[in-house]
């Protein structure tokens, strides 16, 4: 994935810059609106390093609804790795003693957003930092290291379901 394409598809808002030695990882997820939406549900996209269990550092993201989606963290995320063990490292973990929450997910408040769009970079691991205390997924990384899941999230927060998209 080059710079350009990053760039295109993330329009109207900006892709992430990539350097030298990044990764740029570019994907879509889409769906058809049910036909009785739950009223105030939203979405969580996950981009999770099935090797190490982290987030990306930070998600460019756009929609058919641009003002529908946007990035973080929450609870929800919590109660996802609890529920599906395939699923564990999108909410906080554990370091020394203390809970952390970081990288990146999407999220999404209207059934009407799809198709959703992301894009986030890779960096190298900084070889300084000892692998338990690595807070965001590095590259290099195999499409295949990457794992897509949807999280469906009720009006107070609770997870209905998660789907993995991609391995």
């Amino acid at each position: 994935m080059d710079q350009a394409t990053a760039d295109a598809a993330l329009q109207p808002v900006n892709a992430s810059v990539a350097g030298d030695g990044d990764q740029i990882f570019l994907g879509r997820v889409a769906w058809d609106r049910p036909p009785h939406p739950q009223k105030d549900g939203s979405f969580r996209i996950v981009l999770l390093d099935k090797r190490s269990h982290l987030l990306p550092g930070f998600i460019a993201v756009t929609s058919a609804e641009p003002e529908d989606v946007s990035t973080g963290t929450d609870g929800a995320l919590d109660q996802a790795q609890k529920r599906y063990p395939w699923l564990q490292g999108v909410g906080v973990r554990e370091i020394d003693g203390s809970y952390w929450s970081s990288g990146s997910t999407v999220f999404v408040g209207s059934v009407d957003a799809s198709p959703v769009t992301f894009q986030t970079v890779l960096h190298p691991a900084d070889p300084e930092t000892p692998p338990e205390q690595q807070m965001v997924a590095t590259a290099p990384a195999a499409v295949e290291d990457l794992m897509v899941a949807l999280i469906c999230v009720g009006p107070d927060g609770q997870v209905y379901w998660a789907q993995r998209l991609l391995h």
